[in-house]
């Protein structure tokens, strides 16, 4: 299977490490994706937008041999899905790890205030318990010391969806910070900011119980979650 990983915010495709690892383990063919201006802490972000990410991310799956499966985590899961607004026939299920997809329209991540077009990583105490659950010294030095302020142009959007087939293709939302217990009780009466991922015709909840960067605090849990979806959607020889 193909497998295309889509970091968040502040991170490269060497955040994928322990998972890739894993998964090219068992077989499978894997790109970490390091998005436009997330190479290096020198680059020059102001002039990065929402087509570079996402266009990023398509050039990946255009460039596999056969179906893909999509990992986007937190941001890169607003972006991940506007890839299979793009490439419906291409991918054959989007794992959205701890974060749901923007609407047509929205901005994809607010509450960061830009500096000369990027987003440095903020303190620690900009985060709430729940997302640094697990997440101990050496970890957040290891995540500091990757850390490379994000691009505040694609993360301002708008999102831009179009083709309908993307609500065909199946998700697998793993929970989190937050639990699916937690996730149902907020989609409860069909909230505005949730339409985009109410409208999906099949999706799978499931539980990682960890903070936000399951890479980092449970990478072999996460790698085993996308093994069992790799394994189940590998096309019949």
């Amino acid at each position: 299977m193909e497998i295309v990983l889509v970091p968040g915010m502040w991170l490269d495709g060497e955040s994928w490490g322990e998972v890739a690892e894993q998964l090219e383990g068992a077989g499978h063919r894997v790109r970490s994706l390091t998005l436009p201006g997330l190479a290096s802490r020198d680059e020059d972000r102001r002039g990065i937008g929402y087509d570079d990410h996402v266009g990023a991310i398509v050039e990946a799956i255009d460039a596999a041999s056969g179906p893909v499966l999509l990992v986007g985590h937190s941001a890169g899961c607003d972006l991940s899905w506007a890839a299979v607004d793009r490439r419906p026939d291409r991918v054959v299920r989007a794992i959205l790890v701890g974060g749901l997809p923007s609407a047509d329209g929205d901005a994809l991540v607010g509450g960061y205030d830009a500096v000369d077009g990027e987003i440095p990583l903020p303190d620690w105490s900009a985060f709430g318990e729940e997302d640094l659950r697990d997440l101990d010294d050496a970890a957040r030095e290891r995540f500091r010391a990757l850390a490379i302020p994000a691009p505040a142009g694609p993360l301002a959007g708008p999102q831009r969806l179009a083709d309908e087939r993307r609500l065909d293709v199946p998700v697998t939302a793993v929970c989190t910070e937050y639990s699916v217990a937690q996730l149902d009780e907020w989609l409860a009466g069909g909230p505005a900011w949730a339409s985009e991922f109410l409208a999906i015709r099949d999706v799978e909840r499931v539980d990682l119980p960890t903070g936000h960067w399951p890479q980092f605090t449970r990478p072999r849990e996460l790698a085993e979650l996308i093994l069992a979806r790799a394994g189940a959607a590998a096309p019949a020889r």
